[in-house]
């Protein structure tokens, strides 16, 4: 390498010679990784912007800790690309998100360096305690646990109760709290608004660099005294920060401090590691940090397709989508009913409700990264007579169960749930597949799920659900672009029936709707016709359907869903002649129509099962 500032990235032997690296080379460094995060995720598509925002961090992570032996955990891990270019993934990181290559998010299967699986905001202090006090179990006092938490994750109840648990223990727990104001929507709520406090107080840190500066130039006593007031808690920052929240909870607290000066980064995590106690390193970063385009919109660019780097255009502009549609018949219908509210999880532009936000401000709640807030938030809305929709992906909506059940169900309140992301999702993988959605709810008693296959279908449905409907009450859509009937088939809010003669019924809903509707029409020309039973209100199950299903001498159940406690087993015990395909087990990251490929939910695998006549596990 020489001494030269600049240094090869594709040369280094990483992590291992990281630590040899002078600071000249590590901004040089960065600069590379900053250029190959931005050309990988214009191909694969990715999270960008909190990734850029991490760059200078995670270096100086990896100078200063000793990973694996010290875990470190990414909350969400949506920001750990570096880390994984930093752990011996650079070879392999062209093949981000793609099937068969490596993760977008932090897999434990993939490399050592990844401790824990990491998907869902608001787990790593609580993660990061565990492993922490295994190791003091174990007798271990020289490693630690990181735990990497970004200011949007940190808006989630659950961070709390880690730092809670984690202040008052004998650990080496160590949480980096990454301060870039945004989490995908801009970040709301008290504790934004505290840290953003912290984040100014600039007259600290001014002070404080102005009499180490002089101090450093002081004869004989100036440099020793200078290195004591950067360890310890002194009468500057009393005077003028006096405690912080993290200090009262039982942490050490350490900055505010520059997100992208690597020098004072690893002197701020120095401190950390030497106190072998619980720590709290504030980190301030800009989120996009390097890329234009992301510094400027990063919600944007949180998670972006694949774009023109030059410029920052998506490769494929889309301006529809199920979300969209969504967000437009919500507003439409708001306009006469003025008990509905919408809520969402930080989530304002993903979920389509940006046009309810502005066009019914009052209305409108953003409650961050807290989806349990929200669905007993909800529950409190509808007690008092208003009509709540929380729209909501899917998996997060995972995190809902115990609210939906005992805030919401149990008292039969109206709350309506769009549930976006629904089904099969390119890109993220395992903990971000909307296969769980309908096992979770159709357990509830009193709720109503519908699953729409069509645009049409959607706006139908989201309009019974919220005017005509009581209690629970939800409705899943996929995403991207919405698929328009356009008068190819009929529609309906409760089931539609196809008789062509047959002895055999294929039973299916949502998406696979379209693609089973195909594989029919080839079939069909086969001289191979079948009824179908298309299910748009999947739970509950009326009486008229129940007696379709138990006539047939062969039904086939077509299902984007996970299997147990799915609308297939609820057919098979209507009709014990049921050949049922859904989804066994997690899904790995790949693109859509792949992973409909790999479940047989495709057109052609349709076709051929039904063909065949011979049952299939999936």
């Amino acid at each position: 390498m020489g001494n030269t500032n600049s240094v090869d990235l594709y040369k280094l032997d990483l992590p291992r010679e990281l630590k040899k690296l002078t600071p000249e080379q590590c901004d040089s460094l960065c600069e590379q990784i900053r250029r190959l995060l931005v050309d990988t995720v214009s191909k694969n598509g990715g999270h960008l912007a909190s990734n850029l925002g991490v760059v200078e961090l995670t270096v100086a992570i990896h100078r200063v800790f000793d990973s694996p032996k010290d875990k470190i955990i990414w909350d969400v891990s949506h920001q750990a690309y570096t880390h994984k270019i930093l752990t011996g993934r650079l070879k392999e990181f062209s093949t981000l998100r793609q099937k068969g290559g490596i993760s977008g998010f932090s897999r434990p299967s993939e490399s050592p360096h990844d401790c824990f699986v990491c998907g869902h905001g608001s787990t790593a202090v609580s993660a990061a305690l565990g492993f922490s006090t295994a190791m003091r179990l174990a007798g271990d006092k020289r490693h630690c646990a990181v735990a990497v938490v970004g200011d949007g994750a940190a808006t989630g109840g659950m961070f709390y109760e880690g730092l809670n648990n984690a202040g008052k223990s004998d650990t080496n727990t160590i949480v980096i709290l990454n301060h870039n104001e945004m989490s995908i929507s801009k970040n709301v709520g008290g504790f934004a608004k505290y840290l953003s406090t912290l984040r100014t107080k600039d007259s600290y840190i001014k002070t404080k660099g102005a009499v180490e500066s002089v101090l450093n130039k002081t004869p004989i006593v100036g440099k020793p005294l200078a290195n004591t007031i950067r360890v310890s808690k002194n009468a500057i920052k009393e005077a003028i920060i006096h405690s912080t929240i993290f200090e009262d909870m039982g942490f050490e607290y350490i900055g505010p401090v520059d997100g992208h000066n690597i020098a004072e980064l690893e002197f701020a995590l120095k401190q950390a590691k030497a106190m072998k106690k619980p720590v709290i390193v504030h980190v301030n970063t800009v989120k996009g940090k390097g890329y234009a385009p992301a510094e400027a919109n990063s919600g944007e660019y949180h998670a972006i397709g694949s774009f023109e780097v030059e410029t920052g255009h998506p490769d494929i502009e889309t301006s529809d989508s199920y979300s969209l549609r969504f967000g437009q018949k919500i507003c439409q219908l708001a306009a006469d009913n003025k008990k509905i509210c919408c809520v969402t999880a930080a989530m304002k532009y993903g979920t389509g409700l940006q046009y309810f936000a502005a066009k019914y401000p009052s209305r409108f709640f953003d409650v961050g990264i807290a989806e349990e807030h929200a669905v007993t938030f909800c529950a409190g809305l509808a007690s008092a007579g208003l009509v709540p929709v929380f729209a909501v992906y899917s998996t997060f909506s995972q995190r809902c169960f115990d609210q939906l059940v005992h805030d919401v169900s149990i008292a039969g309140l109206h709350v309506v749930l769009g549930i976006d992301r629904a089904g099969v999702v390119a890109g993220d993988g395992e903990t971000h597949q909307g296969i769980f959605d309908v096992p979770m709810l159709s357990c509830m008693p009193g709720a109503t799920v519908y699953s729409p296959s069509c645009s049409e279908e959607l706006e139908m449905c989201i309009e019974k659900a919220v005017n005509e409907d009581t209690g629970l009450c939800a409705v899943r859509y996929p995403k991207g672009e919405p698929y328009e009937s356009a008068g190819k088939y009929e529609i309906s809010t409760e089931f539609t029936y196809t008789k062509n003669g047959s002895k055999t019924l294929v039973v299916t809903y949502g998406r696979v709707y379209n693609n089973a509707l195909e594989a029919l029409e080839t079939l069909s020309e086969k001289g191979k016709a079948c009824d179908v039973l298309k299910l748009v209100k999947v739970f509950p199950f009326s009486d008229e359907v129940a007696k379709i299903v138990k006539k047939y001498k062969k039904v086939y159940v077509f299902e984007e869903s996970y299997k147990e406690n799915s609308v297939a087993e609820r057919i098979a015990a209507l009709n014990k002649n049921t050949v049922s395909t859904c989804i066994n087990g997690f899904l790995p990251h790949a693109d859509v129509d792949s992973l409909l490929d790999d479940c047989s939910l495709s057109a052609e695998k349709i076709a051929a099962l039904i063909e065949s006549g011979e049952p299939h596990a999936n």
